[in-house]
């Protein structure tokens, strides 16, 4: 099990949880910060000069569920993990890995009131460091409350709250690990959804509603919006496996089975391994009738909502943009298209 320490700059976060780790029987201190410094030894300057956050790599939030997943089969027990998250397509992403590795997290949230967080940024000091390193990491934490301000809708939705302001460590600590054996922090409701060994063939069915947008679904467990659909199982025709999902996702019975759109072959990119991509016409369906009809599974689907192909370049990663994109040049023009990696050929 984990127990994430969540939370903005200053909250409390890494002396908590080393208290905690002292606290909770068979725990290790597991700190995703050390990670991020072996990536600034190990990447290209080019490649650290594009992001401003370590967080913003791939290659971090990969590592993080895979040294996590590593530390519990080596030593078993309670990882507790103190990091700031604050954008919810990286906890996503992160909580969806461990999830898919069967590793329930409890998430916590250290909330101290604003004026604490600023007076404790105010004397922070790092060990040893010069006054204008000092003075850099104060301003950091300091433009970070905004973005905390404004993550806090999701943040207290999903994660278990503890107001830290007027608790010392020790009992900020006693309070975590009273949550966790009560389980007054519940594990998190995400969907396992395992990585997989080989290519997978997908299938997704795209809804139009009266002005001819497009229906698009937010996952919980992965960042970024996508079609209604998932993998064909072992044996199973992929038109009826869209039809499958679409009623477990959204519980939207089709009585036809939906034409097809796009076939799209996928490249392997590691750590992906690509393969086919299918998108079928399911029809129309009315905004109304939409709101009516569609009940969202908790753990699997966020929200889902109806788009412009201009919003849906947005929202979608490029490649499923793209095979979007000629999906909806498919509609209109009556016909297939047999795409490679959102091209099409022949």
């Amino acid at each position: 099990m984990i127990v994430w320490i969540n939370g903005t700059f200053s909250a409390g976060k890494t002396s908590t949880a080393r208290e905690l780790a002292g606290i909770l029987p068979d725990s290790t201190l597991f700190d995703p910060e050390f990670i991020g410094d072996a990536l600034r030894v190990l990447l290209p300057r080019k490649r650290l000069a594009e992001v401003t956050d370590y967080q913003d790599l791939p290659s971090w939030r990969r590592l993080v569920v895979e040294t996590a997943a590593a530390m519990l089969a080596e030593l078993g027990g309670v990882l507790v993990v103190p990091m700031t998250l604050l954008r919810q397509q990286y906890r996503d992403e992160i909580f969806g890995g461990l999830a898919a590795r069967r590793i329930p997290v409890r998430h916590v949230l250290l909330a101290p009131a604003e004026t604490i967080l600023r007076e404790r940024i105010a004397n922070r000091e790092e060990p040893g460091a010069p006054p204008e390193v000092d003075l850099h990491v104060r301003q950091w934490a300091y433009d970070h409350i905004p973005v905390y301000q404004q993550a806090l809708g999701w943040l207290t939705a999903d994660a278990h709250v503890i107001d830290n302001g007027a608790l010392s460590v020790r009992e900020t600590a006693e309070r975590i690990a009273e949550a966790v054996r009560t389980e007054a922090a519940p594990v998190c409701d995400i969907v396992q959804t395992p990585d997989p060994v080989r290519e997978t063939v997908a299938a997704g069915v795209l809804f139009f509603d009266e002005h001819d947008r497009v229906l698009l679904v937010d996952p919980t467990y992965k960042a970024g919006w996508e079609f209604p659909g998932g993998v064909v199982e072992a044996g199973e025709a992929p038109a009826r496996a869209g039809v499958r999902e679409v009623a477990e996702e959204l519980g939207l019975v089709l009585d036809d089975v939906p034409g097809l759109l796009v076939v799209d072959w996928e490249a392997p990119q590691p750590p992906g391994f690509g393969g086919l991509r299918l998108l079928f016409d399911g029809g129309r369906l009315t905004e109304a009738s939409a709101a009516r009809r569609i009940r969202l599974p908790g753990p699997e689907l966020r929200s889902w909502r109806f788009v412009t192909e201009s919003e849906a370049a947005g929202l979608l990663p490029q490649h499923r943009y793209e095979r979007l994109r000629w999906a909806l040049r498919a509609r209109e023009r009556g016909h297939p298209l047999y795409l490679e990696a959102g091209v099409p050929v022949g």
